[in-house]
């Protein structure tokens, strides 16, 4: 019991929590770029368990940290933004993820020019973003993170503007209103992920200008 304790006294292996971040920040990527393959060359029952066995990945991570996180002491950093960290990594996945099994379920005729355009794009911030997270184990290299978190900040605004022409299109009456319900929830869940993309970025830039 008394070396249970002296454990937690311990910092864990060096770098570990900066490992399951890079672990998450990859899945990120790869589900992002399975989405990029479904938009343009079509949903396949291959496709959508890859997306569910990335989003047990995913998961996996999270819970790897959070087990970690709750057997030790000290950390690299605060405890909440360690959990923060993990848990916005996994929520890009699981949004990615849903929209990908729901572009099978939904059964559309033609994916559009527009959900093409944000998959591009989604696949653009999550390469960045996987940059951006390798750069927690050097915290005071700020310079670097802040033109990390600049690029992001201008693939999300790219991912804005292609939002507000999907809207305006689905809603000019050139699609029945079952389509649109579909295509607008996919539109949204791409969207938020892109969002939550920059959600971690801030966060790494905020952890550095606090702890650089």
């Amino acid at each position: 019991m008394t070396l249970n304790f002296l454990k937690k006294l311990l910092p864990p292996e060096e770098g570990t929590f900066y490992t399951l971040f890079e672990e998450n920040a990859q899945v990120c990527y790869e589900i992002s770029k399975l989405f990029h393959e479904i938009v343009n060359q079509g949903p396949s029952e291959e496709r959508s368990k890859q997306a569910k066995d990335l989003k047990h990945r995913s998961n996996a991570a999270a819970k790897k940290t959070l087990n970690l996180l709750n057997t030790t002491f000290v950390t690299p950093i605060d405890r909440e933004e360690i959990q923060q960290v993990s848990n916005l990594l996994n929520k890009i996945t699981r949004k990615i993820v849903k929209a990908s099994l729901n572009l099978a379920v939904y059964r559309l005729e033609s994916h559009t020019e527009c959900m093409k355009n944000q998959a591009e794009t989604l696949l653009l911030a999550t390469e960045e973003l996987k940059h951006n997270v390798s750069l927690l184990r050097n915290v005071a290299a700020i310079k670097e993170i802040t033109n990390s978190n600049s690029k992001i900040k201008e693939i999300e605004t790219k991912g804005d503007e292609i939002l507000h022409t999907a809207l305006d299109e689905i809603f000019s009456g050139k699609y029945d209103a079952l389509t649109v319900i579909k295509l607008k929830e996919l539109y949204k869940n791409i969207e938020s992920a892109m969002d939550t993309c920059f959600d971690v970025s801030d966060l790494v830039l905020n952890i550095s200008l606090k702890h650089g």
